[in-house]
């Protein structure tokens, strides 16, 4: 498997390296430019639109305006935010967070420019089961903009579904399943296996009844657990409010300079802080992939701009509150940087073996070890300061081989737990009340996850059906049913291989979506502007006005 995670990590090395991210950030502020900040517009008219202040003519569609933020919040916000934030934050510090804040923002003018165009191109050849998203835009306006397109514009499109179903697969079904079965295993000993067909099968019952029952639930899951995590989220940082001021200094920082390891921490680079924060601020807000499009295609409306407007809001409501409340919970709790569970009598040396560099010890000290859960020490080699794993076995502990070229060193005798991704959110919950990341964040990385999986697989169920046609529904959901059950079968084990299989498909969508919205964005810019100049007119009124 350690062959299998370095393939994928060369992969996001350069799907997802720094011009890549950076492009996404520039492409970002182009379209705040050319909208006039749509970001003003997302937060007052989008919130009107949802509230029914505004209304869009109804016109051909399966859901409101409002089903079609859920469905696409149900996506995005969710273990995106519990876990995906711990992820960064454990591996790229707290300078992460302030990356994603910023991606957060522009991500507002990305979401309603690719959505916008979406909507302007959908197929409603089926009017209650409209199609739309990145393919259908390909397919549809490319040829419009010369005649040398008609060709490749369907084979354009169809080259996006092919990440859009790898993502949705991977980050979209397994990392869900994943952190589902991790979280519930760390603190209620259920086998992994069986938290997968839990699983599997209540996402299978849902989805059996399309985007209609999938905005139904989404629509009932989403607010409701937003709710409760948000409170909870603010609760906790109010037991910890003293340390609030240093974790926002530290977040600034840290995000311009290294940060400095203790304990668990092992430090990170200001390049660190910013690739994790903004991939997974990706992640987590979808921003620029072209995916959330394809869940506000089914809205009813006779006006495209009212559903990108709408859009817009998704990446504030899940970057700059939902993730920023996950982060300030795990930062001001201390958890992140937490102190060794147990230490070694001594501090451990290192024997060369065939696959690579080992400690010469494997008993465990004395503690509360869980068969199967993973643990790890800190250790420099000749790269950095880096985390050398272990799982916990009935003989003691089965370390992994570490590639050196010169002997590692062991910066000290402890022997930390690892908290991956949710675990870790959850731990940080325990320590605004004892019981409280146990319960309250189980329960959320449950409800989150099934909501997630179930927007995830009309996704990529819609790439499916762009290929291959309806045929192809029915195996393509089995397929979907039984990953959710393999992805918690153990070959994921630490939060950097988590990060890799989450976020492997990414770059491919950016790298495709980007330059179509640049091409088109001209085409979106103008309906948004002439919707907003009828607005001022006149034409367009409140409903009570």
């Amino acid at each position: 498997m350690q062959q299998f995670f370095e393939v994928i990590n060369a992969i996001n090395g350069v799907m997802l390296g720094v011009p890549m991210l950076l492009a996404l950030l520039l492409v970002g502020l182009i379209f705040t430019v050319w909208t006039r900040f749509c970001q003003y517009r997302s937060l007052t008219h989008g919130v009107g639109l949802l509230t029914g202040r505004w209304t869009g003519s109804q016109g051909e569609g399966a859901i409101s305006h409002f089903q079609a933020l859920s469905a696409a919040l149900s996506a995005t916000v969710g273990l995106g935010n519990i876990a995906g934030v711990a992820i960064a934050v454990e591996l790229g510090g707290p300078g992460a967070v302030f990356w994603m804040w910023i991606i957060g923002l522009v991500g507002m003018a990305l979401k309603t420019t690719e959505v916008t165009l979406s909507m302007l191109y959908r197929d409603t050849s089926d009017p209650d089961n409209p199609h739309g998203g990145t393919m259908w835009v390909a397919k549809r306006a490319l040829p419009a903009l010369s005649g040398h397109l008609k060709t490749a514009a369907p084979i354009i499109g169809a080259l996006f579904t092919l990440p859009l179903i790898l993502f949705a697969l991977t980050g979209g079904n397994m990392f869900q399943a994943w952190s589902v079965s991790d979280t519930t295993h760390a603190y209620f000993g259920i086998p992994p296996w069986v938290s997968g067909i839990v699983l599997a099968v209540i996402v299978g019952l849902v989805i059996l009844g399309g985007i209609r029952r999938i905005g139904l639930i989404a629509g009932t899951l989403v607010p409701l657990m937003c709710v409760i995590y948000v409170i909870a989220g603010l609760f906790v940082i109010f037991i910890n409010r003293e340390t609030v001021p240093d974790v926002l200094a530290l977040i600034f920082t840290s995000a311009f300079s290294p940060a400095e390891a203790t304990g668990a921490f092992v430090g990170a680079s200001f390049g660190t802080a910013f690739i994790f924060g903004m991939k997974r601020a990706l992640f987590s807000s979808e921003a620029g992939l072209g995916s959330a499009p394809i869940a506000h295609s089914a809205v009813k409306t006779k006006e495209p701009v009212t559903e990108g407007v709408v859009a817009g809001l998704e990446p504030f409501i899940d970057t700059v509150v939902v993730c920023t409340i996950t982060a300030l919970v795990i930062l001001t709790s201390g958890v992140w940087q937490r102190d060794a569970q147990a230490s070694f009598d001594d501090v451990p040396t290192f024997v060369q073996t065939d696959a690579g560099w080992k400690p010469a010890v494997s008993a465990l000290p004395e503690g509360d070890w869980k068969a199967g859960s993973q643990v790890f020490m800190v250790v420099d080699t000749d790269t950095g300061r880096q985390r050398l794993f272990g799982t916990v076995e009935q003989q003691g502990i089965e370390w992994r081989a570490l590639a050196s070229e010169s002997v590692p060193r062991a910066t000290d005798a402890g022997l930390y737990a690892d908290y991956t991704g949710a675990t870790l959110t959850a731990k940080a919950f325990d320590s605004g009340a004892e019981g409280l990341g146990k319960w309250m964040v189980t329960l959320a990385v449950w409800l989150f996850a099934i909501s997630t999986i179930i927007t995830w697989s009309y996704y990529g169920e819609q790439g499916v059906v762009y290929l291959m046609g309806n045929r192809a529904i029915v195996p393509y959901r089995a397929v979907w049913c039984a990953l959710i059950v393999v992805a918690c079968l153990g070959f994921i084990r630490t939060s950097a291989e988590l990060d890799s299989i989450s976020t492997v498909g990414l770059g491919f969508m950016l790298a495709i979506n980007l330059p179509i919205m640049l091409v088109l964005g001209h085409k979106m810019t103008r309906e948004y502007r002439r919707y907003f100049a009828r607005i001022r007119s006149g034409d367009i009124r409140p409903t009570n006005g």
